[in-house]
């Protein structure tokens, strides 16, 4: 049975620049969507004009858990990333106070899966976000998180 995939609250992207080289500058050794750690996963998030980012990534064998199988903390991980994203593209670099993770489907190795976040509500300090992770058309793993201002978090 396939399950539809949530749809994200319409929020524009900032068109601060300032927002657009936090990512960069706060978390290049992210082992999410760090470029310069070499044993991350390097997920290039892109912003939609609904206010989401989506970023596809190969389930490579190396991050299973059962065989053929992502490990649930990757997947967690990757749900994460995408919310932590997704502030950084509307100019709020937080850090993760709550994460709760649905575990819907398994994910395979050895094909792309997509993933998605946007932000639900925003009331500085805290932003709530969703997130989903999809695979051949079908949700197989949704999230949600509450991200504290990054300056707050000490």
């Amino acid at each position: 049975m396939q399950v539809a995939l949530l749809r994200p609250v319409r929020m524009p992207v900032t068109t601060d620049t300032a927002a657009a080289n936090v990512q960069p500058a706060m978390h290049a050794n992210c082992i999410v969507c760090g470029q310069c750690n070499g044993r991350g996963l390097r997920l290039e998030f892109e912003a939609a004009p609904d206010g989401s980012v989506h970023a596809e990534f190969d389930c490579d064998a190396m991050f299973e858990g059962y065989a053929g199988k992502l490990h649930g903390g990757i997947i967690s991980a990757i749900l994460d990333g995408a919310m932590t994203n997704c502030l950084f593209e509307h100019g709020h670099p937080g850090v993760t106070a709550e994460l709760t993770v649905r575990f819907r489907h398994p994910v395979q190795t050895a094909q792309k899966a997509t993933v998605r976040a946007w932000i639900e509500r925003c009331s500085p300090p805290l932003h709530v976000l969703r997130a989903e992770l999809s695979q051949d058309d079908e949700l197989k793993a949704t999230a949600i998180g509450k991200f504290m201002d990054h300056s707050r978090a000490g």
